[in-house]
Protein backbone atom coordinates (compact mmCIF):
# COMPACT_ATOMS: atom_id res chain seq x y z
CA UNK A 1 0.00 0.00 0.00
CA UNK A 2 2.78 2.45 0.90
CA UNK A 3 4.64 1.50 -2.27
CA UNK A 4 1.52 2.12 -4.34
CA UNK A 5 1.00 5.55 -2.79
CA UNK A 6 4.61 6.54 -3.32
CA UNK A 7 4.43 5.49 -6.97
CA UNK A 8 1.25 7.51 -7.45
CA UNK A 9 2.77 10.65 -5.90
CA UNK A 10 5.91 10.24 -8.02
CA UNK A 11 3.74 10.05 -11.16
CA UNK A 12 3.28 13.86 -10.89
CA UNK A 13 -0.20 13.87 -12.41
CA UNK A 14 -0.66 17.61 -12.83
CA UNK A 15 -2.81 18.90 -15.69
CA UNK A 16 0.38 19.58 -17.62
CA UNK A 17 1.64 15.99 -17.40
CA UNK A 18 -1.67 14.12 -17.37
CA UNK A 19 -3.06 11.12 -15.53
CA UNK A 20 -1.98 8.24 -17.78
CA UNK A 21 1.05 7.20 -15.64
CA UNK A 22 -1.15 6.93 -12.53
CA UNK A 23 -3.77 4.91 -14.41
CA UNK A 24 -1.06 2.49 -15.53
CA UNK A 25 0.28 2.15 -11.98
CA UNK A 26 -3.19 1.37 -10.63
CA UNK A 27 -3.87 -1.09 -13.43
CA UNK A 28 -0.68 -2.96 -12.60
CA UNK A 29 -1.56 -3.04 -8.90
CA UNK A 30 -5.05 -4.35 -9.58
CA UNK A 31 -3.50 -6.94 -11.88
CA UNK A 32 -1.49 -8.30 -8.95
CA UNK A 33 -4.81 -9.37 -7.44
CA UNK A 34 -6.06 -10.79 -10.72
CA UNK A 35 -8.41 -7.83 -11.28
CA UNK A 36 -8.83 -6.64 -14.85
CA UNK A 37 -9.15 -2.93 -15.55
CA UNK A 38 -9.68 -0.68 -18.54
CA UNK A 39 -7.77 2.55 -19.18
CA UNK A 40 -9.69 5.11 -21.18
CA UNK A 41 -7.05 7.42 -22.61
CA UNK A 42 -7.27 10.52 -24.82
CA UNK A 43 -5.14 13.47 -25.90
CA UNK A 44 -1.99 11.34 -25.38
CA UNK A 45 -1.69 12.00 -21.62
CA UNK A 46 -5.22 12.15 -20.19
CA UNK A 47 -6.76 9.00 -18.71
CA UNK A 48 -9.54 7.45 -16.67
CA UNK A 49 -9.33 3.94 -15.25
CA UNK A 50 -12.27 1.63 -14.58
CA UNK A 51 -12.30 -1.76 -12.85
CA UNK A 52 -15.46 -3.84 -12.53
CA UNK A 53 -15.48 -6.73 -10.07
CA UNK A 54 -18.55 -8.80 -10.77
CA UNK A 55 -20.67 -10.69 -8.26
CA UNK A 56 -23.83 -12.78 -8.11
CA UNK A 57 -25.72 -9.57 -8.88
CA UNK A 58 -28.34 -10.07 -6.18
CA UNK A 59 -27.61 -6.56 -4.84
CA UNK A 60 -26.92 -3.26 -6.52
CA UNK A 61 -23.34 -2.33 -7.36
CA UNK A 62 -21.19 -0.01 -5.26
CA UNK A 63 -19.13 2.66 -7.01
CA UNK A 64 -15.88 3.91 -5.49
CA UNK A 65 -14.74 7.08 -7.27
CA UNK A 66 -11.36 8.81 -7.02
CA UNK A 67 -9.50 11.41 -9.04
CA UNK A 68 -6.03 10.81 -10.44
CA UNK A 69 -4.95 14.41 -10.97
CA UNK A 70 -3.30 16.82 -8.55
CA UNK A 71 -2.80 20.56 -8.42
CA UNK A 72 0.73 21.85 -9.13
CA UNK A 73 3.26 21.98 -6.30
CA UNK A 74 3.34 25.77 -6.54
CA UNK A 75 6.21 28.23 -6.32
CA UNK A 76 6.63 28.00 -2.55
CA UNK A 77 9.37 26.00 -0.88
CA UNK A 78 8.63 22.52 0.41
CA UNK A 79 10.69 21.10 3.26
CA UNK A 80 10.69 17.82 1.31
CA UNK A 81 10.60 17.50 -2.50
CA UNK A 82 7.00 17.72 -3.64
CA UNK A 83 7.02 14.62 -5.82
CA UNK A 84 9.59 12.38 -4.11
CA UNK A 85 7.00 10.80 -1.78
CA UNK A 86 9.33 10.91 1.21
CA UNK A 87 8.38 8.70 4.17
CA UNK A 88 9.23 10.30 7.49
CA UNK A 89 7.98 9.93 11.06
CA UNK A 90 4.97 7.82 10.14
CA UNK A 91 3.89 10.01 7.23
CA UNK A 92 4.25 10.08 3.46
CA UNK A 93 4.84 13.58 2.12
CA UNK A 94 4.13 14.84 -1.38
CA UNK A 95 1.67 16.58 -3.63
CA UNK A 96 -1.46 14.46 -3.80
CA UNK A 97 -0.58 12.28 -0.81
CA UNK A 98 -3.75 13.45 0.96
CA UNK A 99 -5.73 14.80 -2.00
CA UNK A 100 -6.36 12.11 -2.96
CA UNK A 101 -3.84 9.44 -3.78
CA UNK A 102 -3.95 8.22 -0.21
CA UNK A 103 -7.63 7.43 -0.76
CA UNK A 104 -6.77 5.67 -4.03
CA UNK A 105 -4.10 3.53 -2.38
CA UNK A 106 -6.51 2.60 0.42
CA UNK A 107 -9.47 1.63 -1.77
CA UNK A 108 -7.36 -0.25 -4.33
CA UNK A 109 -5.73 -2.20 -1.50
CA UNK A 110 -9.10 -2.89 0.14
CA UNK A 111 -10.63 -4.15 -3.11
CA UNK A 112 -7.57 -6.30 -3.78
CA UNK A 113 -7.68 -7.90 -0.34
CA UNK A 114 -11.41 -8.60 -0.63
CA UNK A 115 -10.91 -10.29 -4.01
CA UNK A 116 -7.83 -12.17 -2.83
CA UNK A 117 -9.75 -13.52 0.18
CA UNK A 118 -12.27 -15.20 -2.10
CA UNK A 119 -15.23 -13.52 -0.38
CA UNK A 120 -18.44 -14.08 -2.35
CA UNK A 121 -20.22 -10.79 -2.95
CA UNK A 122 -23.85 -10.19 -3.86
CA UNK A 123 -23.17 -6.82 -5.48
CA UNK A 124 -20.53 -5.64 -7.95
CA UNK A 125 -17.66 -3.32 -7.05
CA UNK A 126 -16.79 -0.60 -9.53
CA UNK A 127 -13.60 1.38 -9.06
CA UNK A 128 -13.26 4.57 -11.08
CA UNK A 129 -10.26 6.89 -11.23
CA UNK A 130 -10.95 10.17 -12.99
CA UNK A 131 -8.96 12.70 -14.94
CA UNK A 132 -9.27 16.43 -14.42
CA UNK A 133 -11.24 16.76 -11.19
CA UNK A 134 -9.09 19.69 -10.13
CA UNK A 135 -9.66 21.61 -13.37
CA UNK A 136 -12.78 20.80 -15.37
CA UNK A 137 -14.12 17.37 -14.29
CA UNK A 138 -13.49 16.14 -17.83
CA UNK A 139 -12.89 12.54 -16.75
CA UNK A 140 -16.03 12.21 -14.64
CA UNK A 141 -18.19 13.91 -17.24
CA UNK A 142 -16.82 11.45 -19.81
CA UNK A 143 -17.54 8.52 -17.46
CA UNK A 144 -21.09 9.63 -16.67
CA UNK A 145 -21.89 10.04 -20.37
CA UNK A 146 -21.19 6.31 -20.74
CA UNK A 147 -23.34 5.30 -17.76
CA UNK A 148 -25.37 2.90 -19.90
CA UNK A 149 -22.53 0.42 -19.45
CA UNK A 150 -22.91 0.43 -15.67
CA UNK A 151 -24.96 -2.04 -13.64
CA UNK A 152 -27.64 -0.71 -11.31
CA UNK A 153 -25.90 1.20 -8.53
CA UNK A 154 -26.85 1.21 -4.86
CA UNK A 155 -24.60 4.17 -4.10
CA UNK A 156 -21.33 5.96 -4.74
CA UNK A 157 -18.42 6.63 -2.39
CA UNK A 158 -15.90 9.36 -3.24
CA UNK A 159 -12.56 8.71 -1.57
CA UNK A 160 -11.61 12.34 -0.96
CA UNK A 161 -9.73 13.15 2.27
CA UNK A 162 -12.34 13.85 4.95
CA UNK A 163 -10.42 12.71 8.04
CA UNK A 164 -13.02 9.93 8.14
CA UNK A 165 -15.98 12.25 8.46
CA UNK A 166 -19.00 11.24 6.36
CA UNK A 167 -19.80 14.10 3.99
CA UNK A 168 -23.27 14.14 2.46
CA UNK A 169 -23.51 17.77 1.30
CA UNK A 170 -21.26 20.42 -0.19
CA UNK A 171 -21.55 23.71 -1.98
CA UNK A 172 -21.55 23.98 -5.74
CA UNK A 173 -19.17 25.90 -7.94
CA UNK A 174 -19.85 28.50 -10.61
CA UNK A 175 -16.76 30.03 -12.19
CA UNK A 176 -17.53 32.97 -14.47
CA UNK A 177 -15.45 35.14 -16.77
CA UNK A 178 -16.60 38.70 -17.30
CA UNK A 179 -14.97 40.65 -20.13
CA UNK A 180 -15.21 44.29 -21.11
CA UNK A 181 -14.38 45.44 -24.63
CA UNK A 182 -13.14 48.82 -25.78
CA UNK A 183 -11.26 50.37 -28.66
CA UNK A 184 -7.47 50.49 -28.90
CA UNK A 185 -5.74 53.81 -29.51
CA UNK A 186 -2.38 55.42 -28.92
CA UNK A 187 -2.12 56.43 -25.28
CA UNK A 188 -1.16 59.98 -26.32
CA UNK A 189 -4.70 60.32 -27.72
CA UNK A 190 -6.85 58.34 -25.30
CA UNK A 191 -9.98 60.20 -26.37
CA UNK A 192 -9.82 58.30 -29.68
CA UNK A 193 -10.18 54.97 -27.92
CA UNK A 194 -12.44 53.26 -25.39
CA UNK A 195 -10.59 52.07 -22.30
CA UNK A 196 -11.73 48.53 -21.37
CA UNK A 197 -10.06 48.79 -17.96
CA UNK A 198 -12.16 51.83 -17.14
CA UNK A 199 -15.22 49.86 -18.22
CA UNK A 200 -14.20 47.02 -15.92
CA UNK A 201 -13.78 49.50 -13.07
CA UNK A 202 -17.45 50.37 -13.51
CA UNK A 203 -18.33 46.65 -13.37
CA UNK A 204 -16.29 46.15 -10.20
CA UNK A 205 -18.01 49.11 -8.57
CA UNK A 206 -21.40 47.56 -9.33
CA UNK A 207 -20.30 44.16 -8.03
CA UNK A 208 -19.54 45.72 -4.64
CA UNK A 209 -23.30 45.86 -4.06
CA UNK A 210 -24.34 42.84 -6.15
CA UNK A 211 -26.61 40.57 -4.11
CA UNK A 212 -26.85 36.98 -5.32
CA UNK A 213 -30.31 35.52 -4.68
CA UNK A 214 -30.30 32.43 -2.45
CA UNK A 215 -32.04 30.82 0.48
CA UNK A 216 -29.67 30.17 3.35
CA UNK A 217 -29.01 26.43 3.67
CA UNK A 218 -29.29 24.82 7.09
CA UNK A 219 -25.91 23.03 6.74
CA UNK A 220 -24.01 24.97 4.09
CA UNK A 221 -24.97 28.49 5.00
CA UNK A 222 -24.70 31.22 2.40
CA UNK A 223 -23.64 31.52 -1.19
CA UNK A 224 -20.28 33.29 -1.60
CA UNK A 225 -18.61 35.28 -4.36
CA UNK A 226 -14.95 36.18 -4.82
CA UNK A 227 -13.30 38.02 -7.73
CA UNK A 228 -9.96 36.22 -7.96
CA UNK A 229 -8.20 37.27 -11.18
CA UNK A 230 -8.03 40.38 -13.34
CA UNK A 231 -6.13 41.03 -16.56
CA UNK A 232 -6.12 43.84 -19.07
CA UNK A 233 -3.91 45.87 -21.35
CA UNK A 234 -1.05 44.98 -23.68
CA UNK A 235 1.43 47.84 -23.44
CA UNK A 236 2.02 51.15 -21.69
CA UNK A 237 1.36 53.16 -24.84
CA UNK A 238 -1.88 51.45 -25.96
CA UNK A 239 -5.37 52.18 -24.68
CA UNK A 240 -6.58 48.71 -23.66
CA UNK A 241 -9.37 47.19 -25.72
CA UNK A 242 -9.95 44.18 -23.45
CA UNK A 243 -10.12 43.49 -19.74
CA UNK A 244 -11.34 40.40 -17.93
CA UNK A 245 -12.05 39.22 -14.42
CA UNK A 246 -12.74 35.70 -13.17
CA UNK A 247 -15.30 35.20 -10.44
CA UNK A 248 -15.57 32.20 -8.11
CA UNK A 249 -19.12 31.73 -6.83
CA UNK A 250 -19.94 28.91 -4.40
CA UNK A 251 -23.61 27.99 -4.50
CA UNK A 252 -25.97 26.21 -2.11
CA UNK A 253 -28.66 23.63 -2.93
CA UNK A 254 -31.72 25.11 -4.57
CA UNK A 255 -29.95 27.98 -6.33
CA UNK A 256 -30.47 28.63 -10.01
CA UNK A 257 -27.11 29.49 -11.58
CA UNK A 258 -28.83 31.14 -14.54
CA UNK A 259 -30.34 33.69 -12.15
CA UNK A 260 -26.80 34.69 -11.16
CA UNK A 261 -25.74 35.10 -14.78
CA UNK A 262 -28.89 37.07 -15.54
CA UNK A 263 -28.03 39.35 -12.62
CA UNK A 264 -24.67 40.15 -14.18
CA UNK A 265 -26.31 40.79 -17.54
CA UNK A 266 -28.61 43.32 -15.87
CA UNK A 267 -25.53 45.12 -14.54
CA UNK A 268 -24.13 45.28 -18.07
CA UNK A 269 -27.42 46.61 -19.43
CA UNK A 270 -27.49 49.30 -16.74
CA UNK A 271 -23.93 50.38 -17.54
CA UNK A 272 -24.70 50.38 -21.27
CA UNK A 273 -27.59 52.75 -20.66
CA UNK A 274 -25.25 55.10 -18.80
CA UNK A 275 -22.51 54.87 -21.41
CA UNK A 276 -23.38 53.71 -24.95
CA UNK A 277 -19.71 52.81 -25.54
CA UNK A 278 -19.77 50.24 -22.73
CA UNK A 279 -19.56 46.65 -23.98
CA UNK A 280 -19.26 43.48 -21.91
CA UNK A 281 -20.15 39.81 -21.79
CA UNK A 282 -20.11 36.96 -19.28
CA UNK A 283 -19.31 33.29 -19.91
CA UNK A 284 -19.11 30.13 -17.82
CA UNK A 285 -15.65 28.69 -17.11
CA UNK A 286 -16.79 25.81 -14.91
CA UNK A 287 -20.05 24.79 -13.32
CA UNK A 288 -20.69 22.06 -10.73
CA UNK A 289 -23.97 21.72 -8.86
CA UNK A 290 -24.22 21.62 -5.08
CA UNK A 291 -24.54 18.18 -3.48
CA UNK A 292 -27.12 17.13 -0.92
CA UNK A 293 -27.70 13.45 -0.16
CA UNK A 294 -30.66 12.38 1.97
CA UNK A 295 -29.10 11.34 5.27
CA UNK A 296 -32.14 9.16 6.07
CA UNK A 297 -31.86 7.01 2.94
CA UNK A 298 -31.04 3.31 3.32
CA UNK A 299 -27.62 3.69 1.70
CA UNK A 300 -26.41 6.39 4.11
CA UNK A 301 -27.77 4.48 7.10
CA UNK A 302 -26.00 1.29 6.00
CA UNK A 303 -22.82 3.23 5.32
CA UNK A 304 -22.85 4.80 8.79
CA UNK A 305 -23.40 1.37 10.32
CA UNK A 306 -20.49 -0.08 8.35
CA UNK A 307 -17.98 2.49 9.62
CA UNK A 308 -19.47 2.91 13.09
CA UNK A 309 -20.06 6.65 12.70
CA UNK A 310 -23.55 8.00 13.31
CA UNK A 311 -23.19 11.62 12.24
CA UNK A 312 -22.83 13.08 8.77
CA UNK A 313 -21.63 16.58 7.93
CA UNK A 314 -21.34 19.16 5.16
CA UNK A 315 -18.36 21.05 3.71
CA UNK A 316 -17.74 24.17 1.67
CA UNK A 317 -15.46 22.68 -0.98
CA UNK A 318 -16.71 21.00 -4.16
CA UNK A 319 -16.19 17.50 -5.61
CA UNK A 320 -17.30 15.49 -8.63
CA UNK A 321 -20.11 14.12 -6.45
CA UNK A 322 -22.99 15.92 -8.21
CA UNK A 323 -22.08 14.19 -11.49
CA UNK A 324 -22.49 10.79 -9.85
CA UNK A 325 -25.69 11.98 -8.16
CA UNK A 326 -27.02 12.74 -11.65
CA UNK A 327 -27.06 8.95 -12.18
CA UNK A 328 -29.82 8.81 -9.57
CA UNK A 329 -27.74 7.31 -6.75
CA UNK A 330 -26.93 8.56 -3.24
CA UNK A 331 -23.39 9.88 -2.84
CA UNK A 332 -21.17 10.08 0.23
CA UNK A 333 -17.63 11.43 0.50
CA UNK A 334 -15.36 9.56 2.89
CA UNK A 335 -11.65 8.94 3.02
CA UNK A 336 -8.29 9.07 4.77
CA UNK A 337 -6.29 12.25 5.04
CA UNK A 338 -6.78 15.69 6.54
CA UNK A 339 -8.65 17.94 4.10
CA UNK A 340 -6.98 21.13 5.35
CA UNK A 341 -3.65 19.86 3.91
CA UNK A 342 -4.99 19.74 0.34
CA UNK A 343 -3.28 22.11 -2.12
CA UNK A 344 -0.73 23.23 0.47
CA UNK A 345 3.06 22.81 0.64
CA UNK A 346 4.32 19.86 2.69
CA UNK A 347 1.09 17.96 2.07
CA UNK A 348 1.19 14.57 3.78
CA UNK A 349 -0.87 11.63 4.95
CA UNK A 350 -0.38 9.57 8.09
CA UNK A 351 0.40 5.94 7.33
CA UNK A 352 -1.88 4.95 10.20
CA UNK A 353 -4.74 6.67 8.37
CA UNK A 354 -3.96 4.72 5.22
CA UNK A 355 -4.26 1.47 7.15
CA UNK A 356 -7.45 2.65 8.81
CA UNK A 357 -8.83 3.61 5.40
CA UNK A 358 -8.25 0.11 4.05
CA UNK A 359 -10.15 -1.41 6.95
CA UNK A 360 -13.01 1.07 6.65
CA UNK A 361 -13.40 0.41 2.93
CA UNK A 362 -13.35 -3.35 3.47
CA UNK A 363 -16.04 -2.97 6.13
CA UNK A 364 -18.16 -0.89 3.73
CA UNK A 365 -17.85 -3.47 0.95
CA UNK A 366 -18.69 -6.38 3.24
CA UNK A 367 -21.61 -4.57 4.89
CA UNK A 368 -23.24 -3.37 1.68
CA UNK A 369 -22.38 -6.14 -0.78
CA UNK A 370 -22.19 -9.43 1.12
Amino acid sequence: MKKLLRQLVQAQTTAEKGELPAAEIISAELGRFGIESRIDSWDKTRANIIAHIQSSGRKGALLFASHLDVVPAGGVNWSKPAFDAVESEGRIYGRGSADMKGGIAAIVTAIGEIVESGTKLKGDIIFFGAAGEETDSCGTRRFVRENGKLPDLTGAVITEPTNFEIITAHRGMLWLKAETFGKAAHSSTPHLGVNAINSMRAVLNELENFKIPFVRHELLGECSMSINTIAGGEAMNIVPDKCKIEIDIRTVPGQNEQDIIDGLQKIFTKLKQRNPKFDAEVSIIRQVQALETDTQCDFVKAFCSAVGINETTAVGFTTDGPYFASLGVPVVIFGPGKPHLAHKPDEYIDISDLKKGVQYYKNIILKLLS
